[in-house]
C-alpha cells in the first residue's frame, strides 16, 4: 500500500490506527494504586471477567459469520456479500460490540480508571466508525437500508 493511500484514508485506514491506539490504551491503562484497590470488590472483577467472555464470544461469532468478507478496514471488500444471518441478525456491528464489552470488562478486571475511560471513548469511536462504514455499505448493497432499519447498530434491541 502506498503512503498516499494511507494519507487519503480511502478504505478507512486511519480508523484502524485510532482503534488500535484506543485498544492498547485499554490493555495497558495503569491500575488503581494499592490503597484504592483495597476497597475494590471481588464481584466487580467477576463481572469484568464475564463481560470479557461474552465480548470474546460475540467477536468470534462475528468473525465466523463474516468469513471471507472480513477486512480490517471499514470499507467493504470488492466481491463481498451482505451478511445478515447469525450474530448479524441481532446486531449490525458485533465485532465492535464485542471489543467494547471486552474493553469494559478488562477495565473492571484490571481495576483501571484509564482503561474504563478508554473503553468509553472506544464505544464512541466505534459509533463514529460504524456511521462511516454504513455509508459505504449502503452504497454497495441495495438491501442495507432495510437491514439497518431492522437491526440495531451496537447494542442488540437497544442501539
Amino acid at each position: 500500500m502506498s503512503a498516499s493511500s494511507w494519507l487519503h484514508n480511502r478504505r478507512g485506514e486511519w480508523y484502524v490506527v485510532i482503534q488500535a491506539t484506543l485498544i492498547l490504551l485499554v490493555i495497558f491503562g495503569p491500575k488503581l494504586d494499592a490503597s484504592a484497590s483495597d476497597i475494590y470488590l471481588p464481584i466487580v472483577t467477576i463481572i469484568g471477567g464475564l463481560l470479557c467472555l461474552v465480548g470474546l464470544s460475540v467477536i468470534v461469532l462475528g468473525l465466523a459469520a463474516l468469513g471471507r468478507n472480513l477486512s480490517p478496514f471499514p470499507k467493504p471488500r470488492d466481491g463481498s456479500n451482505l451478511v445478515e444471518s447469525g450474530i448479524f441478525s441481532v446486531v449490525r456491528h458485533p465485532i465492535y460490540s464485542g471489543v467494547t464489552l471486552c474493553a469494559f470488562g478488562w477495565g473492571l478486571v484490571w481495576s483501571s480508571i484509564v482503561a474504563l475511560i478508554a473503553a468509553l471513548v472506544l464505544l464512541l469511536f466505534f459509533d463514529i466508525k460504524a456511521r462511516r462504514e454504513e455509508r459505504w455499505l449502503e452504497a454497495k448493497f441495495s438491501g442495507y437500508a432495510a437491514y439497518k432499519a431492522r437491526v440495531k447498530k451496537l447494542v442488540p434491541y437497544v442501539y
